[in-house]
């Protein structure tokens, strides 16, 4: 347990910021399954770009690793090529 007052604000923080970091990888998660199952070339044209700065962003923040977000990059692009 914590004892002191900086401790026990940084487990409120790191709550805080753990349940944040989930909802936006999540939300990033379902944006990514959405335009991989999308079969019109101009919907995943459009979704594209939104998605990658999505996933830029979690990378930016660490949220995510700097080679999972290439990873997603690369294989949403693909798909999106391949329409």
């Amino acid at each position: 347990m914590a004892n002191h007052k900086s401790s026990e604000k940084r487990i409120r923080q790191t709550e805080t910021r753990n349940a944040n970091n989930r909802y936006y990888a999540k939300t990033m998660r379902n944006a990514v399954r959405k335009l991989r199952g999308t079969t019109e070339k101009a919907v995943a044209v459009e979704m594209l770009p939104k998605v990658v700065a999505m996933i830029d962003k979690l990378a930016k923040k660490n949220v995510i690793h700097d080679n999972k977000a290439a990873n997603l990059k690369s294989q949403v692009a693909k798909h999106v090529n391949s329409l």
